[in-house]
């Protein structure tokens, strides 16, 4: 499976792309796009929507992962992370890509195993995950944690099986309906 990660962000938009197969998970590019901070929010978010349909285009992800919206102290940079996040939704949604969402602490949990990991916890977590040797742009970090945590969460939805009785009954209901 193959993931597009993207940490939004109106002056720069990290994104991640990691291809995962079962623990094994290998970075295909990563970078950030970064629109002229002279112009105004509209033509950034259009530059911001232009790199990631490249991305998407050269890359054909699976799937693509948003990091959820946090508050910030500012609610004017709250709404413009808003914008960006809408705009990255519609990127993805107009070419039909299954789109994930996490909340920062859930992606720094998966990564680091701590939901209050520090950024560099995060960056060296996933340059040792991918087995990247050269220092990474925070943005472009983020990024790649929230691919690499769709790909973990993904494996384990894959692998779990169901706990209850029911749960048994119904996956044996369904596998003999495949045999016949």
């Amino acid at each position: 499976m193959r993931v597009l990660g993207l940490d939004p962000g109106s002056r720069r938009t990290g994104y991640g792309v990691v291809e995962g197969e079962g623990n094994r998970f290998h970075a295909v590019t990563h970078g950030v796009i970064t629109p002229r901070a002279s112009r105004e929010l509209a033509p950034r978010l259009l530059a911001i929507v232009e790199g990631v349909r490249k991305v998407m285009d050269d890359t054909r992800p699976d799937a693509v992962v948003i990091e959820e919206a946090f508050y910030h102290e500012s609610v004017r940079s709250t709404l413009v992370l808003g914008h960006v996040r809408g705009a990255l939704l519609v990127a993805a949604a107009e070419r039909g890509i299954p789109i994930g969402e996490y909340s920062p602490r859930e992606i720094k949990l998966s990564v680091v195993g701590h939901g209050g990991a520090t950024k560099e916890q995060v960056a060296f977590m996933v340059r040792r995950l991918l087995a990247l040797r050269t220092e990474l742009a925070s943005d472009a970090s983020d990024a790649l944690a929230a691919a690499i945590c769709h790909l973990q969460r993904a494996r384990r939805t894959a692998t779990a099986r169901p706990a209850t009785l029911a749960g048994r009954r119904l996956e044996a209901l369904l596998a003999s309906r495949v045999r016949k």
